[in-house]
């Protein structure tokens, strides 16, 4: 089981990296938008990981904080949630938001994470009661650390977000008005992240 990787951020493509370690190898890991937004082109991290094995595929997801590997973890025992959904969850709101939501009967909340209905939303709150009263998870929000990793063309930016977005389910037109909400106050956008993070703080208050 591959749990815990440390290396230097070889690549970044929302939301994927590829984490080198010292041995030479390099890795794959999908990450909840948050936890993606914090990693820097060239600079060290650590990731916690799942190591996920399907009929098609062995993939890797990470995260920066061990306690939102535990919460996905949960999640993905739920039937009918698979692990795209549950990086989708974790990619809308922080496990602490999550954990809030679920204590509250907040239905709504959950409804906003796209793939997610009133019925599925229902059940989560349900399922999800149990299994996250004993995980104690930060507070406060994950702290979104925008660098500028790659300069690139706007264009292509734009691009990286709304497809980020929408490989965790939100409708193309759904990313595509959180980005221009984003951008609707003519802040510029030289790197991903930035432009991720302002994205995703529209989506939280759809």
């Amino acid at each position: 089981m591959i749990g815990l990787i440390t290396g230097q951020v070889q690549y970044l493509m929302a939301p994927t990296a590829c984490i080198m370690t010292t041995s030479g190898v390099g890795y794959d890991i999908e990450l909840p938008l948050p936890s993606f937004c914090q990693l820097h082109l060239h600079q060290q991290a650590s990731i916690w990981t799942h190591f996920h094995v399907r009929e098609d595929a062995q993939l890797l997801f990470g995260f920066i904080d061990r306690k939102e590997r535990d919460v996905f973890r949960q999640l993905i025992k739920i039937n009918g949630v698979g692990a795209k959904m549950a990086l989708a969850m974790l990619s809308a709101m922080s496990a602490a938001e999550l954990k809030m939501h679920v204590e509250q009967d907040s239905e709504t909340a959950l409804m906003r994470i796209p793939g997610i209905g009133k019925k599925t939303a229902q059940r989560l709150l349900i399922e999800l009661k149990d299994k996250l009263k004993n995980i104690e998870v930060d507070s406060g929000h994950l702290e979104y650390i925008p660098q500028s990793v790659q300069v690139s063309h706007e264009g292509s930016i734009i691009a990286e977000v709304e497809g980020a977005l929408m490989s965790l389910g939100y409708k193309e037109k759904e990313a595509q008005l959180a980005i221009k909400a984003a951008k609707s106050n003519g802040d510029i956008f030289e790197d991903t992240q930035g432009l991720l993070k302002a994205t995703l703080q529209q989506l939280s208050g759809f």
